[in-house]
């Protein structure tokens, strides 16, 4: 049986198509299929419009719609910063840094967001100011991080917001420890949207006694942090005396548990022990069949080994099978 003939390939956007389109009718598009959004969006970079070129190196570089590409999204991003795109200088520094189509290095980062923090580009700002806190491709400079970090925030960046409230409540570059106005700061990175405020938010809350409050909070941080994050905010609220908020979180280590590393099944199982044994002994068993010690002497020392057993013969037997 003869096999299908292969689609025809869509013809190539002119550039009366790309510019003839408005910005409303532009937006419809990218909101749309990715694939077609990486078409338009490379027809546009190729024709030469600056916004095109930064956004479609965007698309390169996480393989949207188009086949994933880190070494073409750094050149793009070099086509737009040639052109005076702040977003892209700064994404050269982004690369630089994690070594995204490049070799990581911080002190080229480094250059690349001040670059885009001197020409008023909050994310510059900001990242050219985590650089210099940590001492990463410059010296560090708290003084000077701050700075920058103020100078985001006012321009609404709600990150920076974070991260002044911590240098002041902290005391660091230059300024008194100051936990009142700290307070502020992270209520407005709260209301801004950044996870991190809203953490840091609601751990100031929960310290007042305000437990109901904090908790609203607390689940605004889990529904966008990073799974790094989510790790350390659990742990920071497996401590806490309010119930409610250690319930929290062991929602958030459910969470965790879905990245199917050994280190998240075994903090649920663990967490879990003692009001569900049998969820317990499901995801011990299921760290220890991945090679987790702590999981395989906790089975044992609760008397829950034989499910254990059973998940290192069941995994045994798949590897066999793939071999």
């Amino acid at each position: 049986m003869s096999r299908p003939a292969a689609a025809e390939p869509p013809p190539p956007l002119s550039y009366a198509q790309i510019t003839g389109k408005s910005p409303e009718e532009l937006a419809r598009l990218l909101e749309g299929d990715p694939t077609e959004a990486a078409r338009l969006l490379g027809a546009a970079a190729r024709y030469g419009i600056v916004e095109a070129q930064a956004a479609y190196a965007q698309l390169l570089l996480h393989g949207r719609g188009v086949k994933r590409d880190p070494e073409g999204a750094y050149r793009w991003f070099e086509v737009a910063a040639g052109a005076g795109s702040l977003d892209a200088t700064n994404m050269l520094g982004r690369c630089h840094e994690l070594g995204w189509g490049v070799p990581a290095d911080a002190a080229q980062a480094a250059e690349h967001y001040r670059d885009a923090a001197r020409r008023g580009l909050d994310w510059g700002q900001y990242n050219y100011a985590n650089l210099l806190a940590r001492g990463s491709g410059v010296a560090q400079d708290r003084d000077e991080a701050l700075a920058w970090y103020r100078r985001a925030a006012g321009q609404g960046h709600v990150k920076s917001m974070n991260l002044v409230g911590r240098f002041v409540e902290e005391g660091w570059g230059g300024v008194a420890a100051d936990p009142g106005a700290a307070e502020g700061w992270y209520r407005r990175a709260a209301e801004g949207g950044d996870f991190r405020g809203q953490f840091n938010h609601g751990s100031v809350l929960a310290r007042r006694g305000e437990a109901a409050e904090a908790a609203g909070w607390f689940r605004k941080a889990a529904a966008t942090g990073t799974l790094g994050f989510l790790r350390s905010m659990a742990t920071h609220l497996e401590r806490q005396p309010d119930a409610g908020l250690r319930a929290i979180a062991v929602e958030i280590l459910a969470r965790c548990r879905e990245s199917g590393e050994a280190t998240d099944l075994f903090a649920y199982g663990k967490a879990v022990l003692e009001q569900d044994p049998a969820a317990a002994r499901e995801w011990l068993g299921r760290a220890a069949a991945l090679g987790h010690a702590e999981a395989r002497d906790l089975l044992g020392e609760s008397g829950l080994g034989g499910r254990w057993a059973r998940w290192r013969a069941r995994l045994r037997s798949r590897l066999e099978m793939n071999e």
